[in-house]
């Protein structure tokens, strides 16, 4: 009896043990952030300086760091991105780095759970060095996040003590926005238009805009996509073809039941008012003389 109650003891104390959460020296962090297209999330660890002095003395010039603590830093993209104007296709790293005075070089390393005693170069997807910029003031604990966030592009930025690393991101959004057209199957009309009305809202590649606007109309014509279609050929200066586009999504829209056209209505009356003020008038043939 004294035995199972010993045993049953010992086995409440490990499960109170267990339970038991202490606070971590360098507690985990994480952040995500969507830069256009593209899905980016960083995990890692936030040692503090406690006194210590970090680039050159706890982190010595010319050695590998795991650019956090505990466990490996990482860095997931949904999509293949640019770093430093250098391509890194889509997946998880861990981010190694070596510091330098002025200058940090960035590594990611296929090895997504190395460690500085298990790093190998041979593993590494590639390398970047980057600028560091002073801070005025000390940042007492690690930190990460993003910044100069665009529909493009951000910077993955690493600060600690006086320093901190810019580290700058590209995303090839139409390129991305392409490959999910290729992709796309059940609902490729709705697809081809929005693709269509975002390069018209970006104001750019406007031809590449008018294909994906007659793809979606030659799939399924509706007062949107020809809307779309009026939108761009306007954009294009080309008005005399976008008046017919645009007169029908008004026609085709009147004998929507969905309740949607409503929204979209005064726009398109707006549209084709705009683009006859801009068809020159026919020239009136003179009488001979």
């Amino acid at each position: 009896m004294k035995k199972l109650l010993l045993s049953a003891l010992m086995l409440a104390s490990v499960a109170v043990t267990a339970q038991l959460k202490l606070p971590s020296p360098s507690p985990a962090a994480s952040f995500s952030q969507t830069v256009g297209t593209t899905d980016l999330s960083v995990t890692y660890s936030r040692p503090s300086m406690k006194g210590r002095e970090i680039f050159g003395k706890l982190l010595p010039y010319g050695k590998i760091w795991r650019t956090g603590a505990n466990g490996a830093t990482q860095l997931t993209a949904s999509t293949d991105i640019m770093v430093e104007g250098q391509k890194l296709a889509a997946g998880t790293y861990s981010i190694f780095s070596i510091p330098n005075d002025g200058e940090i070089t960035i590594i990611f390393n296929k090895d997504k759970g190395a460690s500085e005693q298990s790093y190998s170069q041979e593993k590494d997807a590639l390398r970047v060095n980057v600028k560091t910029v002073a801070m005025p003031m000390a940042m007492q604990t690690l930190g990460m996040w993003a910044g100069d966030l665009t529909d493009s592009t951000t910077s993955l930025n690493i600060a600690w003590e006086k320093t901190m690393i810019p580290i700058k991101i590209m995303v090839d959004v139409n390129g991305n926005v392409d490959a999910g057209i290729t992709k796309a199957t059940n609902e490729s009309s709705s697809t081809m238009m929005n693709a269509a009305n975002y390069l018209l809202g970006k104001g750019k590649n406007l031809d590449q805009a008018l294909k994906y606007a007659d793809a979606a109309i030659g799939m399924k014509e509706t007062f949107r996509n020809l809307a779309a279609k009026a939108n761009i050929l306007s954009k294009l200066g080309r008005y005399a073809e976008a008046l017919p586009f645009a007169q029908k999504a008004l026609s085709l829209g009147s004998s929507d039941t969905s309740g949607a056209f409503g929204f979209m209505k005064e726009g398109i009356e707006k549209s084709i008012a705009e683009i006859t003020s801009k068809i020159p008038a026919p020239a009136v043939p003179q009488e001979n003389q």
